[in-house]
C-alpha cells in the first residue's frame, strides 16, 4: 500500500481537522495543498526546514513560531489568531492580512503593511529591526516592548493599551493619537523628554526609568497607579494626584518621591516591609543613611585614591546593607558602592566590583 493511501482526504475549501492538516503538511509540498481549510488550532511551530505554506490557507489559529526558514506568508491567508514569533527569515507580512490577534515577537520585520488589520492584540516584542508602523494603526492592545530601532509612533495611532517599555530610541510622539483610558507602559524609554498633550486619561502609567522625563501633561488624569521611579518628575499635576504613586512597583507616599530629604535612618530601620525599606533606602541615599545609622566598619585599607572603608548595617528581615566607600583618585570625591553582604574586606569588595569571584586573582596596576 502506498504512503499516499495513509494520507487524510483533502479537498480544497473543505474544512478538515487540525491534526489531519498537520499530517498532510508533513507529507506533501505546500504547493499541492492550495485552499487548505483547517478547523481549530494548527501548530507547525519550531520546524526549521519549513519554507512555505499553502496558498489561500484558512485556519482558526495558526502557529508557525520558530520556523526560521519561512520567508513569506501565503497569499490569501485567512486566520483569526496568528503567531510568527521567531520567524527570523520572514521579511514582510502580506498586504490585506486581517486577524483578531497577531503575535510576532523577535522577528526581523522592519515595517508593517498599511493594509494590516488586527482587531484585538498586536505583539511585536523584541522585534529589534522594526523602524516603522503604518499611519492610522488601530488595535486594542499594542505591544512594542524592546523594539529598540523604533524612533517614533505613527500618526493616528488608536489603542487602549500601549507597551513601549525598553524602546530606547523612541523620542517622538505623533501629533494626533489616542491611548483610550487603558494602560501606558513606557518604562526605560531613555530618550523620551515629554508625554503628549493628547494623553488625557489613563488607568495605569509606568514611566519608571525614563530618566529624561521631568513632568506630566497638566490635564492628564490617572485613575489607578503611576510609577515614576528614576525620572526627573518633581511634582504631579492636580489632575493626576488621585493616582496611587509607585516606585519600581512599590506603593509609596508622595513625600518619598518628592521630599526624600525628610527620610531618616530611623524610619528606614523601623520599616517592616522589605520592599518599601529598599525604596526608602534608595531615596535617602547610601551615604546619608550609613552616616545616620552609625554603620559598623568591617575593614579599612588604602588604594591610589586614599582610604577605603567597608561598612555594614543590619536590616531586620532582609540582607544586611554592605557598602565599600572609595575615593576617586582624580577628583577626590567619595563614592559608596553596594556589594554583597558576604564581603569581608575592602579588597574583596573591589575585586567583586571588577568582576572577580576570587579576590586573589585581582591585582590592578592602577585603580580608577
Amino acid at each position: 500500500m502506498s504512503k499516499k493511501n495513509h494520507e487524510p482526504a483533502f479537498t480544497p475549501g473543505q474544512p478538515m481537522r487540525a491534526e489531519d492538516a498537520q499530517k498532510l503538511l508533513n507529507q506533501r509540498p505546500a504547493s499541492e495543498l492550495a485552499g487548505l481549510v483547517v478547523k481549530g488550532h494548527l501548530s507547525l511551530a519550531n520546524n526549521p526546514t519549513r519554507t512555505e505554506l499553502p496558498a489561500d490557507l484558512a485556519a482558526d489559529s495558526l502557529d508557525v513560531s520558530g520556523c526560521t526558514s519561512l520567508r513569506a506568508l501565503p497569499p490569501g491567508l485567512k486566520v483569526r489568531r496568528l503567531n510568527v514569533s521567531g520567524c527570523t527569515a520572514l521579511e514582510a507580512l502580506p498586504e490585506g492580512l486581517q486577524c483578531y490577534e497577531l503575535v510576532a515577537r523577535s522577528t526581523t520585520l522592519r515595517r508593517l503593511p498599511a493594509s494590516l488589520r488586527v482587531g484585538y492584540r498586536l505583539d511585536l516584542e523584541g522585534s529589534a529591526s522594526l523602524t516603522e508602523l503604518p499611519e492610522g494603526l488601530k488595535v486594542g492592545s499594542l505591544i512594542l516592548r524592546d523594539c529598540t530601532a523604533l524612533e517614533q509612533l505613527p500618526e493616528g495611532l488608536d489603542v487602549y493599551f500601549l507597551d513601549i517599555a525598553g524602546c530606547t530610541r523612541l523620542a517622538r510622539w505623533p501629533q494626533q493619537a489616542a491611548v483610550r483610558v487603558g494602560r501606558l507602559n513606557a518604562r526605560g524609554c531613555l530618550r523620551l523628554t515629554t508625554l503628549p498633550p493628547w494623553l488625557r486619561e489613563l488607568s495605569q502609567l509606568d514611566v519608571s526609568g525614563c530618566e529624561a522625563l521631568s513632568d506630566l501633561p497638566a490635564e492628564l488624569t490617572i485613575t489607578s497607579w503611576l510609577d515614576i521611579a528614576g525620572t526627573q518628575i518633581g511634582w504631579l499635576p492636580v489632575a493626576a494626584r488621585g493616582a496611587q504613586l509607585r516606585w519600581r512597583g512599590v506603593p509609596i507616599e508622595p513625600r518619598v518621591a518628592f521630599q526624600p530629604e525628610t527620610i531618616t535612618a530611623a524610619e528606614v530601620l523601623a520599616e517592616q516591609n522589605a520592599e518599601l525599606r529598599r525604596v526608602l533606602l534608595e531615596r535617602m541615599g547610601y551615604e546619608r543613611f550609613l552616616a545616620e545609622a552609625e554603620a559598623t566598619t568591617l575593614d579599612t585599607d588604602t588604594d591610589p585614591g586614599g582610604e577605603r572603608r567597608l561598612l555594614r548595617v543590619e536590616l531586620e528581615g532582609d540582607e544586611p546593607l554592605v557598602c565599600v566607600a572609595v575615593l576617586c583618585p582624580s577628583t577626590g570625591r567619595q563614592y559608596l558602592i553596594r556589594v554583597p553582604p558576604t564581603m569581608r574586606t575592602c579588597h574583596q569588595a573591589a575585586a567583586w566590583i571588577a568582576g572577580f569571584d576570587n579576590p586573589n586573582d585581582y591585582h590592578p596596576i592602577v585603580e580608577t
